[in-house]
């Protein structure tokens, strides 16, 4: 029991000295390993205080992330951009500018390609004078237009038998709607009621000649020929307007 004893004890012994090199060797700076580590995580905690990037997992996660919504952002404010763009493309409703176009009514000026209307005249017209039977005592003024342009007879004529003083009135209920135009070759109508059918009439003459003024101007005057036995004038005499057609004249 002694001798078992006293191995054991040697061996504790040689445990503890075994123990005892170990941590002399340690502290003499042969444990490189441990303090590596140490170091290790000592490199790794300065960059974390600089704030630079990381090789850790969570730290590239985490970097990552910021990273990209930075990055979002970039993508959102040019989407902003975009957006801005788009509302500069309303500037393209100055092309309503192009209802400038509209100065095409400026065709309306087409109305400038239409015949020239003049007033008539005895130089481009030919007027001739008509004694009828139906209505009485009547006169039939017919004026056709012999020129190339259109032209208008307007108002009523002013006749003068022979050396009368004055010019007869129109009977204004004949005044028509509109201005009676020629065309070329289209002819005119006016009558004259030369004396009271009755004989009630006053101041009656026989005249050779006749006078008819065109807007009642004396420089526009042309002379028909009357009927040589001449024609029958008391002071019962009237005019009608210009007329479009004889029918029309000759109902006055």
């Amino acid at each position: 029991m002694s001798t078992r004893t006293h191995r054991t004890r040697m061996l504790v012994a040689a445990a503890l000295t075994a123990a005892t090199l170990t941590l002399t060797a340690c502290n003499n700076g042969e444990g490189v390993q441990d303090e590596g580590a140490s170091a290790g995580s000592t490199s790794t905690a300065s960059p974390k205080a600089d704030g630079g990037p990381s090789t850790g997992t969570d730290q590239t996660d985490s970097a990552g992330s910021p990273s990209a919504g930075s990055t979002g952002g970039a993508a959102g404010s040019n989407g902003t951009t975009g957006g801005t763009g788009s509302s500069g493309s309303t500037g393209s409703s100055g092309s309503s500018g192009s209802s400038g176009s509209t100065g095409s009514t400026g065709s309306t000026g087409s109305k400038d390609s239409e015949p020239t209307r003049t007033p008539c005249s005895p130089a481009s017209t030919r007027t001739t004078a008509t004694e009828v039977s139906r209505p009485l005592n009547h006169l039939l003024l017919t004026v056709t237009n012999t020129g190339s342009k259109n032209c208008n007879l307007t108002g009523y004529p002013a006749v003068r038998f022979s050396e009368a003083q004055s010019v007869p009135p129109a009977f204004e209920d004949s005044k028509p709607q509109a201005v009676v135009t020629l065309a070329p070759g289209e002819s005119g109508y006016a009558s004259v009621l030369l004396s009271a059918a009755d004989g009630s009439g006053a101041g009656g003459y026989t005249a050779k000649s006749l006078a008819v003024y065109f807007n009642n101007s004396a420089s526009a005057v042309a002379h028909p020929s009357l009927p040589a036995k001449g024609v029958y004038v008391d002071n019962s005499i009237r005019v009608s307007y210009w007329q479009p057609t004889m029918a029309d004249a000759l109902a006055w």
